[in-house]
């Protein structure tokens, strides 16, 4: 009974990391294209960000929504990987981590780390001066900076770099988790092997445009 229940406790838990994921994957697809307007017109790029900006909505109720979706996934995939670590106290004789498992299934763990130390740059360069901007400085609204400020953050190539290699890791992440996820919630039917295509192909284009993005602008502007 006891083992039942930790089995469905495991499941439920897998089950809430998948959709955390899925939550963060929409969230992606919704960065990217804003950030894609910046490639293609400064003044609409300004607009849709002063909009995302100072919309009550979006600042007051996704925006907190988004830091537990965040906070969740990474702390729940910690917890996973110590589950399983504990669930196999008694090493194999003998273990060939290539020939059981890709390097990205093996790595989640670390290719999350880098992720949440980018996600950590990520504020310092644009979610904190926001916030200093508007709430501590509290400085007059001004619909024309933010093409600027985004341009200004990829000038440097160290930091340019730090990005990209962080996109491209982003990707061998989601390369394994959109298909963990669909595992997890059980999609075993005759359109799981079209979802996992999609998502495979998530994996390499959504990363892909803001590597794009990144050095258009640091060898465009």
């Amino acid at each position: 009974m006891a083992q039942s229940a930790l089995l469905n406790a495991s499941i439920l838990k897998k089950v809430a990391m998948a959709l955390s994921g899925l939550f963060l994957i929409t969230f992606l697809a919704l960065h990217v294209s804003l950030n894609l307007i910046s490639v293609f017109s400064e003044n609409v790029f300004n607009e849709a960000s002063h909009f995302m900006g100072y919309n009550p909505l979006i600042q007051f109720v996704m925006q907190p929504v988004l830091a537990f979706g965040v906070i969740f996934h990474f702390v729940m995939g910690f917890v996973l990987t110590i589950q399983n670590k504990n669930a196999r106290p008694i090493g194999y004789a003998k273990y060939n981590g290539a020939a059981n498992a890709s390097w990205t299934s093996r790595n989640m763990i670390i290719s999350g780390l880098v992720i949440l130390a980018f996600l950590g740059l990520h504020f310092y360069d644009f979610w904190f001066p926001e916030i200093g901007y508007k709430y501590v400085a509290g400085t007059a609204p001004d619909a024309t900076r933010y093409y600027g400020e985004l341009v200004h953050k990829f000038h440097d190539p160290i930091r340019t770099g730090l990005y990209c290699v962080s996109f491209i890791l982003l990707g061998l992440h989601l390369w394994h988790g959109f298909s963990s996820s669909l595992q997890s919630m059980g999609m075993h039917n005759k359109y799981s092997r079209f979802l996992s295509k999609v998502g495979y192909g998530y994996a390499v284009v959504v990363p892909a445009l803001f590597v794009i993005i990144a050095l258009f602008h640091h060898f465009n502007n």
